[in-house]
């Protein structure tokens, strides 16, 4: 230990390999000078912690939205997004081609569903009376509530439009864009991707109220002995992965984590089956909130996947761990803000079946 007073000795090389270390200082945010939420991500890269981390999201973000060799982006979401007030956020990502795949939960599909019919998420109380919600049919997502007559509905609508299509398996994507051209709401997620060309894959569309709505034709046909719809969930692994095989450079954004996170890894890995080494995701961030140590996939780290090829050895990374509902719409109107994202092609996917005929960028 160094006493007070006592000249420390370092050598000369100690000294430069100091200085190199302590050579970009901390820079304390100006709120004067911010503007913009460009201002506000680009100012957070000269701090410290989790704002520091937010800035590098939005620069990998850009990173791949820059790239001459037009990487494919992958989108990953699950939680409560648009319970959260996340659904324009969503939208804008697929309307203005910030994203080129979708891979969510159910319920986040479903939940744009429900709104794109006409209904609504409502204002709540985490500390509500929940045995009075149950008594009036309101249901609550932490601070959020929605009409469960009307979810009811909206699992009926699903179902009906089930019952009337083809009797074969689909996947999940060849569903979603089923659902989406029956919705008319131009706010929709699924109405836009639909129109848009964006494949959404629900890998756990059993567990939703997507899956509920299934359940009642499945019902129906064992009542009426005929033969029905079914979602082949293996069929999104060979569809999802030909995408990846397909196209040389693939980029990730994962919004927390679950089943959407694992399913766009295991694309990459599912390359074997192919007999393709894709060598992983060259661009990755994610936003989360599960901490890595105890051993989840949501809180894994982008290095932890590197282990597994998923993300590439030389991947542009990064990872903030804020809450996706505060850090989302910040990036993605960074993103717009900036307009890196302006001359970027959208790509264009032909599918016959279960195979993938061609992506090519649009003219």
């Amino acid at each position: 230990m160094v006493e007070i007073g006592e000249k420390i000795d370092l050598t000369e090389e100690q000294r430069r390999q100091k200085a190199r270390i302590l050579s970009t200082p901390v820079l304390p945010i100006d709120p004067n000078s911010i503007r913009t939420a460009s201002d506000l991500l680009h100012a957070y890269k000269n701090m410290s912690v989790q704002a520091r981390n937010l800035g590098l999201c939005l620069e990998v973000y850009e990173n791949m939205l820059q790239d001459e060799r037009r990487p494919l982006i992958m989108l990953g979401l699950a939680g409560p997004l648009i319970a959260g007030g996340l659904r324009e956020t969503i939208r804008s990502m697929i309307a203005l081609g910030l994203v080129d795949v979708v891979v969510s939960t159910g319920a986040i599909m479903y939940q744009d569903i429900y709104q794109a019919r006409g209904y609504k998420h409502y204002m709540g109380s985490p500390n509500a009376d929940d045995a009075l919600l149950r008594d009036l049919y309101i249901d609550r997502i932490y601070d959020t509530y929605v009409d469960e007559e009307k979810f009811i509905e909206t699992d009926s609508w699903i179902g009906e439009i089930a019952s009337k299509l083809e009797p074969r398996g689909y996947s999940s994507r060849e569903f979603m864009s089923v659902l989406g051209q029956k919705l008319s709401d131009q706010n929709s997620i699924v109405r836009t991707a639909y129109e848009k060309g964006v494949p959404i894959f629900v890998p756990a569309i059993n567990d939703s109220s997507i899956g509920i709505g299934l359940t009642s034709t499945y019902h129906w046909a064992r009542q009426q002995g005929k033969p029905r719809m079914y979602i082949d969930s293996i069929r999104d692994n060979y569809e999802l992965t030909q995408i990846v095989i397909s196209y040389k450079h693939t980029a990730a954004i994962y919004v927390a984590g679950g089943v959407p996170k694992n399913f766009i890894n295991d694309s990459v890995v599912m390359g074997y089956v192919f007999g393709v080494e894709t060598g992983g995701h060259l661009y990755a961030f994610q936003l989360t909130t599960d901490a890595p140590q105890w051993g989840g996939l949501s809180g894994s780290t982008l290095e932890e996947a590197t282990s597994w090829g998923k993300i590439s050895k030389k991947a542009t990374r990064a990872t903030a761990y804020v809450d996706p509902m505060v850090s989302l719409p910040l990036i993605v109107t960074a993103v717009i803000q900036d307009g890196f994202w302006r001359d970027r092609k959208r790509l264009l996917m032909s599918w016959k079946g279960d195979v993938l005929q061609e992506i090519k960028r649009e003219e």
